[in-house]
């Protein structure tokens, strides 16, 4: 099984060299890849002691954050090291001002992890959610050097738990702790013997309770707002915004406000959607030469804002789960108190699955479902303040993950 898998590793990078050429992202992980080592190598001095924190993408480092930030003021005269996997979490947080090396992860080859390791040679190694790579890992088992795994979900459809899964379950006995999100995730560990293990909840709880202790005042979105209601579309894909296009264009009062965040901010797609508003449209990069008072909807053609301009919605809709790219942070909404909208495919997220049951969020799958569920929380005070009270609480509820971790670590 360990030559399938190194087998698997070494024609994945062919793969990845050709994908490259022609995919501009993919291009990035693999000219990263190359850098890694001669990073570390000037970056980490021989007497340095070292903490290794490592995400698969954004999404793991929004969870791991408020670990990282802990350990960080726990060990100053440490270096950090934080590595990534995909392009798109390297790109976007590769100045984390935590960390002192930002790096791409190498490939999981021996070769690879024993060399990465005899140049970080960490005190201790966190990973995120599900992140497993087998001859990394259990070389750092060999070498008997902490690890832990956080904020941890496990399917039984996974590897780990199948017959052919034997590398991939040896490597979850590296970390001397696994810290899960749920009793089922525990559950299905303890089937294979792995009995170290906490369920703690998911520490994005925590991430997003935090942001109420930040001042989230944008002033260009209090001049936009005004008095009226504001529906915010956070992370929105195609397929979300040509249902919430036609809201806007066909069903939506003139009194009430939108802002729209897409996903994806390219210029060209920016433009095809302003195109696409009836209504009057202002666009991020333009506020400053026009009157946003006078605007009914506002796109945001820039990264980084939407979490303080959740603070400014009365009903949220959070995109990704129309398609089939994934559900979006729906928590970051919530802590705000804000009933939220989201599309079908949500089967993935716990989280969803949970604040649809306490009814603070619903599910829609068509124009239809959209338009009638919008125009309750707009028209119905009442059903919009429990939602939201509804969400509030959830998020207050399951806080706390973060406190057990540090725990264990006797921090």
């Amino acid at each position: 099984m360990n030559f399938l898998y190194l087998f698997g590793i070494y024609i994945a990078s062919f793969i990845l060299k050709i994908v490259a050429l022609f995919n501009a992202k993919i291009k990035l992980g693999v000219k990263g890849r190359t850098e890694t080592f001669k990073t570390l190598q000037t970056s980490i001095a021989a007497n340095d002691k070292t903490l290794w924190f490592h995400c698969a993408s954004l999404g793991e480092y929004e969870q791991g954050l408020p670990v990282f930030t802990a350990l960080r003021k726990k060990y100053p005269k440490h270096k950090i090291i934080l590595s990534f996997f995909s392009p798109s979490g390297y790109q976007i947080r590769k100045n984390a001002p935590f960390a002192d090396v930002v790096i791409y992860l190498p490939l999981d080859t021996k070769v690879n992890a024993k060399r990465f390791l005899d140049l970080v040679r960490p005190e201790l190694t966190v990973f995120v959610k599900y992140e497993i790579w087998p001859n990394i890992l259990n070389e750092l088992k060999k070498r008997q050097l902490k690890a832990i795994l956080i904020s941890a979900v496990f399917r039984k459809n996974q590897s780990f738990f199948k017959w052919y899964g034997k590398e991939t379950k040896s490597a979850l006995f590296a970390f001397e702790h696994i810290f899960t999100q749920n009793e089922a995730s525990k559950i299905l560990l303890e089937e294979i013997e792995y009995n170290n293990v906490t369920v703690s909840g998911d520490t994005r709880f925590d991430r997003v309770s935090n942001q109420l202790l930040q001042d989230n005042t944008l002033d260009f979105v209090s001049e936009f707002k005004g008095d009226s209601l504001c529906i915010v579309i956070g992370s929105s894909w195609p397929e979300d915004e040509k249902l919430i296009v036609k809201y806007i264009n066909e069903k939506a009062n003139n009194s009430t406000k939108f802002i729209i965040a897409p996903h994806n901010i390219k210029t060209t797609q920016i433009e095809n959607l302003k195109r696409s508003i009836s209504k009057t449209c202002v666009l991020f990069s333009e506020k400053d030469k026009q009157s946003l008072k006078a605007k009914q909807v506002l796109i945001l053609d820039t990264i980084g804002l939407l979490t303080k301009v959740y603070n400014y919605a009365d009903i949220a809709y959070i995109g990704g789960a129309m398609g089939t790219t994934g559900l979006h942070n729906t928590l970051e909404a919530a802590v705000f108190g804000v009933p939220i909208i989201i599309g079908k495919n949500h089967e993935k997220f716990p989280e969803a699955k949970a604040m649809i049951k306490n009814k603070g969020l619903l599910s829609i799958s068509n124009q239809e479902q959209l338009n009638k569920n919008l125009n309750l929380f707009v028209t119905n005070k009442t059903v919009r303040t429990e939602y939201g009270l509804s969400n509030f609480n959830f998020i207050n509820k399951n806080k706390g993950a973060v406190d057990q971790i540090l725990r264990f670590l006797c921090i």
